[in-house]
């Protein structure tokens, strides 16, 4: 083990690190701060910035320390660890040189621009900097480009590190930015003008040290030391990423990522990022009531009072459906009063689910985690498409494929997945024949993930009990690996399916609930389902925005967003989550398990808690919620080795899509703006143009 190691000197302190790492992590290791433009530790080394420059004792030159590998570095000519100093008069005149460079063509944009106050740029040059500029020409400008909807550039600004341009090619996966012509003429551009496609694209705003490239829809909104900022997670799918929400008053004015390695490492998908300004548009701030045709405003009194007129319906005429964006509290508080009601048509999944009936948690969640893609060598996607579902992870699928050799498989509609893979077919067929096993034997740890576009049909359940079969047939399986998992999209999924929102005994699921069979129907934020079949059915809808379940709906209570409320969410990997307030409710809106509490008293079958503490102590009482930011992982192996009963034959059926519109897949989406800007120009890109 000591041949991988190195000794260095660094400011007179001696340190002994791996043979792979660079000079800037050896440095850093012994407690050394490098200023760097160019270097980010999730993209490849570039070396075209040189503000990292550190002096090597007896080198003819300072050293860029990102791109020097420490395991070529001789000792001195005695023997002794190389001498490395990171400070003293000759690297400061190094940086300081660099730096003045760099600020040659920079304008003094500071005051308009947006990047005021978390700047790379600014923060280095008051460390680094001259005190003034001996460079008397013009500065030369750049035209700017246009990246469409949601990145705004003013390429003058640029100092051409680079970083998005390696972000886009080895992260994203789409190589739609690059850098033309040379020296003083060198800029960074789009490929013919062209907007960025990539779910991911809102990352280079992070990336990039300078004001060249902001956020477009964030523009002159305010300044980083106007806002509060509140730690919370992503609900705009079922990874569960970690944020950080910006509220000023009582408006978020953007989301950005935090650094959570197992989940969303530092990256975020657009749609979560920029959907902010849709939690301010067509919010449901009042009760309403319909009367002859038309919703009315309402007080709470008001409505409860109609509930109580629309629940006088025998149990089994009353039916609830969760939605996908559903806390766990709110699941918890409604679940209990309908079941003290008597109701046992509950439902939480899409029309058509095979799957969560049978009380074993490993049959739904992503047991070998997200993370777990990166320890796999061959991955197998049956019925999902990840770059959609969840974008994010989508980069760690196409990062180890791209570094860690991982061969992937697909069962499903092709599509641009921004890796290669093999194509093994497009039905459940295929699960049984030849080609999946052969894809996966010899791997020494395979995985197989099954979407939901698999489990809602009507094969559903034969998919999922021919999928774990397949895993434990080809190790998928074993000790200290449970490379079996389920890849959801919707955020409340997996905690509705934990709570045991489900069909109680003899109740019926969501596609019976929505055909006709009840005379009144909850639902729970689900605009996501085909409310056509409902005929003359009271409708109550509980949710944030007026969206298809509010239009239709009879009684409308409104509640909070998930930005509004400290509520837990559990992700597809089974980790349980906690969102937290950054703003408060809009208008008269509550959380939702309070208007389930509120609504038990009206119903004489008051729930047994008060407050969210005493609700969550009895969510306790369930050993999945008595930890939370923890994922089971391997501890699932043992039970995926009970494989289901197939209950009917596999379809040839192609798998269909669940994500037809990336940027509209749930409420707060489609009433943004910025969203309905991306998914239209998505559109018209998708669009064949015909030749001239």
């Amino acid at each position: 083990m000591a041949d991988d190691l190195f000794k260095l000197n660094v400011d007179g302190k001696e340190v002994e690190v791996p043979k792979s790492y660079t000079l800037m992590q050896a440095c850093e290791a012994a407690g050394a701060e490098i200023p760097r433009f160019c270097y980010h530790e999730r993209l490849s080394v570039a070396g075209n910035c040189r503000m990292c420059l550190v002096e090597w004792e007896g080198a003819p030159k300072p050293i860029a320390s990102c791109a020097q590998n420490v395991g070529d570095m001789r000792p001195n000519r005695d023997g002794s660890p190389p001498n490395i100093r990171t400070k003293g008069p000759y690297v400061e005149k190094a940086r300081n040189g660099v730096m003045e460079f760099l600020l040659i063509n920079h304008p003094l944009d500071c005051p308009i621009c947006d990047q005021g106050g978390e700047c790379d740029l600014q923060d280095q040059a008051v460390a680094y900097g001259r005190a003034g500029s001996r460079y008397e020409e013009n500065k030369r400008a750049v035209e700017d480009k246009n990246m469409g909807p949601l990145v705004k550039t003013i390429m003058t600004r640029c100092i051409q590190c680079t970083r998005c341009v390696r972000f886009a090619a080895e992260v994203a996966g789409v190589e739609e930015i690059g850098m033309i012509s040379r020296g003083e003429s060198a800029e960074i551009t789009t490929y013919l003008e062209k907007s960025l496609t990539s779910e991911l694209s809102g990352n280079v705003i992070d990336l990039c040290p300078v004001g060249a490239l902001t956020s477009k829809p964030y523009a002159f909104n305010a300044r980083p030391w106007e806002l509060r900022k509140t730690s919370s997670i992503d609900v705009m799918d079922a990874m569960g990423a970690a944020i950080r929400v910006d509220a000023k008053g009582d408006g978020v004015m953007r989301i950005l990522p935090e650094t959570n390695e197992e989940i969303n490492e530092e990256w975020l998908s657009d749609k979560s990022r920029f959907v902010w300004d849709g939690l301010a548009r067509q919010r449901l701030d009042r009760p309403y009531v319909r009367e002859n045709g038309k919703l009315r405003p309402a007080s709470w009194a008001e409505a409860f009072a109609a509930i109580k007129t629309a629940l006088t319906k025998p149990a089994d005429k009353i039916g609830a459906i969760a939605g996908d964006l559903i806390e766990v509290e709110q699941a918890k508080a409604a679940l209990d009063l309908f079941r003290a009601m008597g109701v046992q048509n509950t439902d939480c999944r899409p029309a058509g689910a095979q799957y969560g009936t049978d009380g074993m948690r490993e049959r739904y969640i992503l047991n070998p985690t997200l993370a777990g893609v990166e320890e796999a060598d061959a991955l197998l996607l049956v019925g999902t498409n990840p770059r959609v579902e969840a974008a994010v992870w989508n980069a760690r699928i196409r990062k180890a494929w791209l570094w860690a050799d991982l061969k992937v498989g697909v069962i499903g509609e092709a599509a641009d997945l921004t890796y290669k893979y093999a194509h093994l077919g497009t039905g459940a067929d295929a699960l049984a024949g030849a080609a999946a096993a052969d894809f996966l034997k010899g791997a020494k740890r395979p995985m197989i993930v099954v979407g939901e576009g698999a489990l809602c049909r009507e094969d559903g359940a034969a998919v999922l009990s021919a999928a774990m079969k397949l895993a434990n047939e080809t190790g998928c399986v074993a000790d200290g690996w449970a490379g079996f998992g389920v890849l959801h999209n919707a955020a409340g999924r997996v905690g509705a399916l934990d709570v045991g929102f489900l069909p109680g005994e003899g109740g019926h699921a969501t596609a019976e609930i929505l055909g006709g069979h009840v005379d009144t129907v909850f639902l729970l934020g689900a605009d996501e389902v085909d409310l056509s079949k409902l005929g003359n059915a009271t409708v109550i809808y509980v949710g944030s925005h007026g969206d298809a379940g509010a239009s239709r709906a009879d009684i409308i209570l409104p509640s909070a967003a998930y930005t509004e409320m400290a509520a837990t969410y559990v992700n597809t990997e089974g980790r349980v989550q906690a969102t937290s307030k950054a703003v408060q409710p809009k208008g008269e809106a509550r959380e939702g398990w309070a208007i389930f509490r509120a609504l038990s008293e009206t119903m004489v079958k008051k729930l047994p808690y008060d407050s969210v503490d005493a609700l969550r102590e009895k969510l306790r009482a369930n050993a999945v919620f008595t930890g939370i930011g923890y994922a089971p992982g391997a501890a699932g192996a043992e039970a995926l080795k009970a494989v289901p009963e197939a209950g009917g034959s596999l379809s040839s059926a192609p798998f269909r899509r669940v994500v037809h519109d990336f940027y509209l897949t749930n409420p707060i989406a489609r009433a943004s703006k910025t969203m309905a800007e991306c998914s239209a120009l998505a559109t018209a890109l998708d669009t064949p143009v015909a030749a001239e």
